[in-house]
């Protein structure tokens, strides 16, 4: 028969091993000497009769200190340094915190992180109506950044979204206000600044916050459509600007070497001027000491002016005078011609004697000979 059988059955292998009364431990009893053991612990006392409502009071013990534990270790939070906490305590703003290590009230206080530091991008574009009555897309984009973490979060349901809307309206005012040419050629760094001044004035009423870094003119465009007209009107007024710059430069280039020819020629004029009268000073000394001499000895002064008025001739010429002797002509040689043929390889050696027939004759008068002026001529060079 099996030991668990209905009836008398004493057969339980957990009773009588080893010849005593011996079976498994009673679940009771264990959890009896645990609360015993953690009483001692605390400090309480036993009963002898109410194990059951001592093991209660004891597990809730132990529960509400796990739980105490696990709240404290529950409310440490961090704030990272780019960023400031706002502190909600029970849904109501309470304070802000600093970056660091904190605590707070668990499911009494809330911590909603905000970033101060980081800068933010914020694009608006779209098709816009100008003020000459036509159409044009302009993408624009701006920076900004927290600077009042408490105005950030409530002075306004979203702030970013407050200033997107307020981007677009201050945008198409501005280009509303503005024409078509200005928006797309010379007039984008007035249209850049304009956006910024009127989305500082738009939300400055609702204290957001937040602050303007910088505005970004991306694009503008005229609608596909016409396009390749409005780039045709584009590239010829940057070939009018490109022009008108050529010429500036060119003028700022010939204009100053005109005026140093106009200022040397100013120059040359004057020092011509002035040795043109000192030459004619000069020319007035030298009659002024001719003239008594003259007077003096008129024969002898008109031979002096002619030997050297020829004497002066004669040195600015290559050609040479040569008196013949025993005639009453006088030859001259080619020097330059001579010269010219050796240097250029076409005549190595040319002789010349008395009797060769002369280039050119001058015959001299029966009053004068020749000869008696070389004489002189010579005389006077000496």
């Amino acid at each position: 028969m099996a030991w668990n059988e209905p009836g008398n059955n004493d057969n339980d292998p957990w009773k009588n091993k080893g010849g005593k009364n011996q079976g498994p431990p009673d679940l009771d009893e264990l959890l009896n000497d645990l609360g015993k053991k953690v009483t001692g612990i605390f400090g309480g006392k036993t009963s002898q009769g109410g194990s059951g409502k001592s093991f209660s009071s004891i597990g809730i013990t132990i529960l509400l200190i796990i739980g105490l534990i696990v709240y404290a270790f529950s409310g440490f939070y961090t704030i990272k340094e780019a960023e400031r906490g706002i502190v909600l305590r029970f849904g109501q703003y309470s304070g802000t915190v600093e970056p660091g290590l904190r605590w707070k009230w668990t499911f009494i206080e809330r911590i909603i992180p905000v970033d101060m530091q980081s800068t933010r991008d914020l694009p608006a574009s779209g098709f816009m109506l100008t003020q000459d009555e036509n159409v044009v897309r302009v993408d624009m984009q701006i920076q900004y950044r927290v600077v009042d973490a408490r105005n950030y979060i409530f002075s306004v349901t979203d702030a970013d979204q407050s200033l997107r809307e307020s981007l677009d309206s201050a945008l198409r005012y501005v280009v509303g206000h503005a024409k078509m040419d200005d928006i797309l050629t010379s007039g984008r760094e007035q249209i850049r600044q304009s956006v910024w001044q009127e989305l500082e004035k738009i939300i400055e009423p609702y204290s957001l916050g937040l602050i303007i870094v910088d505005v970004n003119f991306k694009d503008a465009r005229p609608p596909n459509e016409v396009k390749d007209a409005f780039d045709d009107a584009i590239a010829a007024q940057e070939d009018e600007i490109r022009f008108i710059r050529e010429a500036e430069a060119y003028a700022r280039g010939i204009e100053p070497r005109a005026r140093g020819r106009v200022k040397r020629m100013e120059q040359e004029a004057i020092a011509y001027k002035e040795q043109t009268v000192l030459d004619a000073q000069g020319e007035v000394a030298r009659f002024e000491k001719i003239l008594p001499e003259y007077k003096a000895a008129p024969e002898v002064t008109r031979q002096r002016l002619y030997l050297a008025t020829m004497e002066r001739v004669y040195s600015n010429t290559s050609k040479v005078m040569v008196d013949v002797e025993g005639g009453n002509n006088m030859m001259y040689l080619p020097l330059d011609k001579i010269i010219g043929q050796q240097s250029s390889g076409r005549t190595t050696t040319q002789s010349y004697t008395p009797a060769t027939q002369p280039t050119t004759s001058i015959n001299t008068s029966p009053s004068t000979s020749t000869s008696g002026r070389s004489d002189r001529f010579n005389s006077g060079r000496n």
